[in-house]
C-alpha cells in the first residue's frame, strides 16, 4: 500500500460505520478473605463434595452442621453425588447469612487435580450466576483432602469462577440482561493460611484478565478487528508493569526484508503491523523467552479461496496473536523477574490484483526463497519472518503459537488439544509441564525428515505446502527452516473457538481464550527457575 493509498483509506466513509464492541468484557473481581463460612455474607456460598462421599467432612462438614444436616439428607436422597461440575442448591433460611449454598461436586479423589478443582469452580459459578448471584464465596477446592497446595487450590478456584463468568456483549442492542458475577471471595477461616492463598489469587487475577482480553479479540469480528486494531489493543498496553510496547507498519517491515510477511498483506486494503512487546530486563545478555503469535485477522485463503462454510469461523485466525497479548499483559502484571518479547505479525489475508500468487517466489528476511503452492497457507509465511526476527534477541526458547493447519484438527479432534512441535527436549518438557497445570491441553507430534522433503522445490529454497496430504507435519517443518534456537510451534487450530464447551464449564460459546493460561504457566516457571 503506498502512501497516497493509506490517506485515502483513512478518508474511507465505508469506515464510518465500523464501531468498537460496546463494552469490554472484566472479570469480577478475585480476593481472599479471611473469614468463616458461617459469618460471610453474600448471594452464593459454595462447598464441595468428592464422589462417594456420605458424609461431608471439612469445611462441606461445617456447612452441614451450620444447615442442621441438610447437606447430608441431599447426598442421602442421591440428589449430591459428588460427580465432576453437579451442582445442587440449598436455601439455609437464615442458618448461615448467605442466600443460597451450592454444593459443587468435584469428581472421584483418585482423579482430582488442579483442572478438575477449575472445572468444578466454573460449574458453580455458572449455576451461581443463572441464580442471579453478584457476589459468591467459595471454599478453595481441593486445598484439603484434595491434595493441592494452597496457592495451586486458589489459582484453580478463582481462575474457574471468573473464567465462567466472562459474557461478550457485542452489538447487540436488545438482549438478555443476566446478572453480573462482580466479586469472587476466597474465603479461609485460618489466618495463616490467607498469604499462600493471596499467592494463587494473584495468578488468578493476571491470567484472568489475560484471556479475557484475548477472548474479547477473538470475538471482534474482522471489519473491527483489522491488524491497526489488534496493533491498538496492544499498545494499550504499554507501561504496565513497565512493558514496552512498539508497532511497526509495512514500511518498517519491507526495511526489514520481511517478504514473506509483506505477500500475505499485499491483497488488503487494511495495512500490516509487527508488534513487539517486551517485558522485564533490557540487557541483551538477560536469558530471553520470545513468544510468537500469528496474527491473520482474517483469512479467505487469498487466490487458494476457502469454501463459504470454511471462510466463517476465520475471524478468529489472530487467535495466536490474541494469546500472546493476552500473555504478554499477565506476564507484565505479575512481575515475572525474566527477559520476555512477543512478536505478532498482524496481517489480513485477502484477495484483489496486488495479492501474492500461487507459483509466485518470494523471499522471506533470511534471505530464504518460497515458492508459493498454496496462498491459504499464509500463516506459517507471515511467522517465518517473525521467527527470523526472533534471532535478534538471542532467545533461550521460542513458543510460536498459531491457528496453522486443519490437519491438527483432524489429528486430535477439534476443541480437544493442541499439537505440539519441537526441537528441543527440555523445551518439550517444560511446556508439557505448563499444559497440565494450566489445563490447556498439548500433544506432542513428530518432526519426521520427510516432512521436511515434501517442501523441497524445483525453483526455490523451499515451497510453502506439502500438498494435499501433507498434514499438519509439513507445516511444523516450513516453521522449522527458520529456526536455529531451542524453539516449540504450538498448532492451535480448532482450540480458538467453541460451541459446545461441555464439561469445561469455565468455557462458553465463542472465543476461549486458549494459550493464555498455557503461556503464562510456561514463562512463570521459566521464571522460578532462572
Amino acid at each position: 500500500m503506498t502512501a497516497e493509498d493509506g490517506a485515502a483509506r483513512a478518508n474511507d466513509p465505508f469506515d464510518s460505520v465500523a464501531t468498537t464492541p460496546t463494552q469490554p468484557s472484566t472479570p469480577p473481581a478475585l480476593e481472599v478473605v479471611h473469614s468463616t463460612l458461617q459469618a460471610w455474607q453474600g448471594d452464593a456460598l459454595v462447598v464441595n463434595l468428592f464422589e462417594g462421599v456420605t458424609s461431608p467432612g471439612g469445611a462441606t462438614g461445617a456447612a452441614d452442621a451450620a444447615m442442621g444436616g441438610a447437606i447430608t439428607e441431599l447426598i442421602a436422597a442421591g440428589e449430591a453425588t459428588g460427580k465432576l461440575g453437579q451442582v445442587a442448591v440449598l436455601h439455609p433460611r437464615g442458618a448461615i447469612p448467605a442466600k443460597r449454598v451450592l454444593v459443587v461436586g468435584l469428581g472421584p479423589s483418585s482423579a482430582f487435580d488442579a483442572e478438575a478443582a477449575r472445572r468444578a469452580a466454573a460449574a458453580a459459578a455458572k449455576k451461581a450466576r443463572e441464580l442471579g448471584a453478584r457476589t459468591l464465596g467459595t471454599v478453595a477446592h481441593g486445598a484439603g483432602a484434595g491434595g493441592l497446595d494452597a496457592a495451586t487450590a486458589a489459582r484453580a478456584t478463582l481462575e474457574g469462577s471468573a473464567l465462567a463468568a466472562y459474557d461478550f456483549r457485542g452489538w447487540k442492542r436488545r438482549r438478555e440482561e443476566r446478572p453480573r458475577l462482580e466479586r469472587v471471595s476466597l474465603l479461609e477461616a485460618d489466618a495463616a493460611k490467607v498469604p499462600a492463598l493471596e499467592e494463587g489469587a494473584k495468578v488468578a487475577r493476571a491470567v484472568a484478565a489475560g484471556t479475557f482480553l484475548a477472548r474479547d479479540l477473538v470475538n471482534t469480528p474482522a471489519n473491527v478487528a483489522n491488524p491497526a486494531y489488534l496493533a491498538s489493543a496492544a499498545a494499550s498496553l504499554a507501561g504496565r508493569g513497565g512493558l514496552r510496547v512498539s508497532v511497526h507498519d509495512a514500511a518498517w517491515a519491507a526495511e526489514h526484508r520481511m517478504g514473506s510477511f509483506l505477500a500475505v498483506a499485499r491483497g488488503s486494503a487494511n495495512e500490516p503491523r509487527f508488534v513487539v512487546m517486551e517485558h522485564g530486563p533490557q540487557d541483551q545478555d538477560a536469558p530471553t523467552v520470545v513468544l510468537v503469535g500469528k496474527g491473520v485477522t482474517f483469512d479467505t485463503g487469498g487466490y487458494s479461496i476457502k469454501t463459504r462454510d470454511g471462510m466463517i469461523p476465520m475471524k478468529g485466525d489472530m487467535a495466536g496473536a490474541a494469546a500472546v497479548i493476552g500473555a504478554m499483559a499477565a506476564i507484565a502484571e505479575l512481575g515475572l523477574g525474566l527477559r520476555v518479547v512477543g512478536l505478532c505479525p498482524c496481517v489480513e489475508n485477502m484477495v484483489d490484483a496486488r495479492a501474492y500468487r500461487p507459483s509466485d517466489v518470494i523471499v522471506a528476511s533470511d534471505g530464504t526463497s518460497i515458492e508459493v503452492l498454496s496462498t491459504d497457507s499464509e500463516g506459517r509465511m507471515a511467522l517465518a519472518d517473525a521467527l527470523v526476527h526472533a534471532k535478534r534477541y538471542s532467545p533461550a526458547a521460542v513458543v510460536d503459537i498459531a491457528t496453522l493447519t486443519g490437519a491438527s484438527i483432524v489429528a486430535l479432534g477439534e476443541g480437544v488439544s493442541a499439537s505440539l512441535f519441537c526441537n528441543d527436549e527440555a523445551l518439550a518438557a517444560d511446556l508439557a509441564r505448563a499444559s497440565a497445570a494450566s489445563g490447556e491441553r498439548v500433544w506432542r507430534m513428530p518432526l519426521f525428515e520427510e516432512y521436511s522433503r515434501t517442501l523441497e522445490s524445483n525453483v526455490a529454497d523451499i515451497k510453502n505446502n506439502g500438498g494435499q496430504r501433507g498434514g499438519v507435519g509439513t507445516a511444523a517443518a516450513f516453521l522449522k527452516t527458520f529456526v536455529d534456537y531451542p524453539w516449540a510451534h504450538v498448532d492451535m487450530a480448532g482450540m480458538e473457538l467453541t460451541d459446545k464447551p461441555g464439561q469445561r464449564h469455565y468455557l462458553l460459546p465463542g472465543a476461549t481464550g486458549y494459550g493464555v493460561r498455557l503461556l503464562v504457566e510456561f514463562v512463570t516457571a521459566r521464571a522460578k527457575a532462572s
